[in-house]
């Protein structure tokens, strides 16, 4: 296109620089930040990559402020397949499986660890919030993973840091090292506040990281002793959350979490393997405690005030004791909210023949789950009569093939309850167990609204504290609602017949 100026001569505009396929290059064309908002929403392997683009482009990536690697993205379709394949067939050692199994891990892990040399580690400083890692254990990678998680921490100044190593499917037992001086070579400085660990041979010096407040281990090997979870709590009072996932510790001792100066308000225990159990004697400020499919004790003196959320969830092979319930209804007088599942037959608290009256005057919410059918499904009362503030009441009941126990023995006369508000009822089989403590809730809760019974249907956490009852639509025939409706009516006061009754 030609104009002609003033001068009389004849000029050509040129077309833009950033022109590709005969269009203008728009993209480049947009303020870094909205640049900088469509890098973050793609993978770190692709912002990186961007860098060769073009040298606007190249500085960009530098300024993003969370990072992700993990080898498990570089793996191929085709190793799932062989895992597949070897997880289906009859020899789980096929030699030819588990090699190319091997081949592909070792090729994922260089490729990922190239792709940090060159991408990463030579770039220009940068500030740098998150960083994340997932990586295969080898010896002759540890040596740049160790580098890269100083850098963060020394150089980066990271907040946010995850580090899971994982053992090749070939080699189970290998574990990442980190040096014996810590994370980093200057610990007092780092910024440091949400760290999580996975795979470590060794659990590395933290007590220097004075901004660290929440600390989460994974995966922990058996090398990791008893001693070393006591010394974190111990060494390291300004945590606040504390999560032990799929930790496994081997031998005779009893982890005791003993730390009277510690500030931790979360902890969390979930599927770890320790000798026996976990001894909860002294953390002062704890407020939510999880322990799923671990088991804990509470020693005599044992005194958690502040504990006002709490998840248990223990395996069938544990022995019925009183000790837990004992504790929460006598020294934990803040619980609000209450989570109990039974994942197994053997029933892990046994009631009392008889008991106090208001050991838990806060408690507001609480979910009985898993409750296998053979149990007298009447045990929730006796929370129930412990509980006067409770509104809510969630109780589902599991199917299972033993024969029914014994019938635990009430008192005739029925105590008034003036809180219940709402109780639901999963796994409802019209037994005559499961009617009565239908009726008992229906005759003694002057303040209930809505009574809920569902032949199908589980309770689904939602995060540690908190759940939801997930039910499917069941058609019931008119007679079946009837003569449920006339066995839980039968005998039930008169305020009874405003509660709305739902079959489902």
């Amino acid at each position: 296109m030609a104009r002609v100026r003033g001068t009389g001569r004849i000029s050509r505009r040129r077309p833009p620089k950033a022109v590709r396929g005969g269009g203008e290059d728009r993209i480049s064309a947009l303020p870094d930040d909205l640049l900088l908002l469509i890098l973050r929403r793609v993978d770190t392997r692709t912002a990186l990559g961007t860098a060769s683009l073009s040298r606007r482009w190249s500085r960009l990536p530098a300024e993003l402020p969370a990072l992700d690697f993990s080898v498990f993205d570089v793996l191929p379709e085709r190793y799932c397949s062989w895992l597949r394949l070897h997880l289906r067939i009859d020899d789980a050692t096929d030699e030819s499986v588990l090699a190319n199994l091997m081949r592909y891990e070792r090729r994922a892990m260089r490729a990922l660890i190239g792709f940090i040399q060159s991408r990463l580690l030579l770039d220009a400083p940068r500030r740098l919030r998150r960083l994340g890692l997932q990586f295969f254990s080898a010896d002759n990678n540890s040596g740049l993973i160790n580098r890269l998680v100083a850098k963060a921490i020394d150089d980066w100044g990271v907040s946010n840091l995850e580090a899971v190593a994982a053992p090749f499917y070939t080699q189970p037992a290998a574990a990442h090292a980190f040096p014996g001086h810590g994370l980093c070579e200057r610990p007092r400085a780092s910024r440091l506040r949400k760290l999580k660990l996975g795979g470590c041979a060794v659990l590395p010096p933290l007590h220097e990281h004075g901004a660290l407040t929440k600390l989460v281990l994974q995966d922990m090997p058996e090398s990791v002793p008893v001693a070393a979870y006591e010394a974190v709590l111990a060494s390291c009072p300004q945590l606040q959350v504390l999560h032990l996932v799929c930790c496994l510790c081997r031998g005779a001792e009893v982890m005791t979490v003993d730390a009277p100066m510690s500030r931790i308000r979360e902890l969390v225990v979930d599927r770890c393997e320790f000798p026996t159990m976990i001894r909860m004697a002294a953390l002062p400020g704890l407020e939510r405690l999880a322990s799923l499919g671990t088991r804990v004790s509470f020693a005599e003196s044992a005194s958690f005030p502040r504990l006002s959320q709490c998840n248990l969830a223990w395996f069938s092979d544990a022995q019925p004791t009183r000790t837990v319930l004992d504790f929460l209804v006598r020294r934990t007088p803040d619980i609000a909210s209450l989570m109990i599942r039974f994942t197994g037959p053997e029933r892990w608290i046994v009631p009392w023949s008889h008991h106090p009256s208001s050991l838990l005057p806060n408690l507001t919410r609480l979910l009985v789950a898993d409750v296998p059918s053979s149990w007298d499904v009447s045990w929730p009362r006796l929370l129930l009569e412990t509980a006067p503030s409770l509104e809510t009441l969630h109780v589902h009941v599991a199917a299972c093939v033993q024969e029914p126990g014994e019938e635990i023995s009430w008192g005739a006369a029925v105590p008034r309850h003036h809180g219940l508000k709402e109780f639901v009822m999963a796994g409802f089989g019209g037994t005559a167990r499961q009617v009565y403590l239908v009726r008992f809730v229906m005759g003694a809760c002057t303040a209930l609204r809505c009574v809920a019974v569902f032949k199908e249907g589980h309770a689904r956490d939602k995060g540690h504290w908190d759940w939801e009852i997930v039910v499917q639509p069941h058609s019931w025939t008119d007679e079946e609602r009837n003569n449920l409706l006339g066995q839980i009516m039968d005998g039930a006061s008169s305020s009874a017949a405003s509660v709305q009754m739902v079959f489902g």
